[in-house]
């Protein structure tokens, strides 16, 4: 297993090694940009070490108040119940996207997603290439959401 590679790097290189190549990139990026870039939006993190045993008693709240700058906290020792005399909490802020950026959500509105739609026919016609999750579907996904995609595409792939 290889980590931390750009698989459109060495596609033919990576294609070789099976019949079947689920794809969760970057849409746009997969057919070389051919009909133009997609948006996205990007997020930037910042972590704190606080010296409390308990910041907001929960793993994760979401912040809704123009007034708040940050979008997201999460407290990670509450992932795992921790019980730690000081804990870590990261904000999410989002960022516009540029390229080089790590896409995290796509822009939904009209201009992309008749772009996606260019894109997305191409991709039914892929025999070997599954795209999936936001940046493969150019779709914005909950977890659960996601995870329930996922496993239909497998229920469909797999004839179960």
């Amino acid at each position: 297993i290889e980590t931390g590679v750009d698989y459109l790097e060495n596609k033919e290189h990576y294609d070789s090694l099976g019949e079947k190549v689920i794809y969760t990139g970057t849409i746009d990026a997969y057919y070389g940009y051919r009909f133009g870039k997609l948006e996205y939006r990007s997020l930037k993190f910042e972590t704190e070490l606080l010296d409390e045993e308990n910041h907001q008693g929960v793993a994760v709240v979401n912040y809704t108040a123009r007034e708040v700058p940050y979008t997201r906290m999460i407290e990670h020792k509450h992932f795992e119940f921790g019980t730690q005399p000081k804990t870590v909490v990261t904000k999410e802020y989002p960022v516009t996207w540029s390229e080089g950026m790590e896409p995290y959500y796509p822009v939904n509105d009209e201009k992309n997603q008749a772009l996606y739609q260019k894109y997305a026919n191409l991709a039914k016609e892929e025999k070997a290439v599954k795209f999936g999750g936001r940046l493969g579907e150019y779709k914005y996904y909950d977890m659960d959401k996601v995870i329930e995609s996922a496993m239909k595409a497998a229920e469909e792939e797999l004839g179960n």
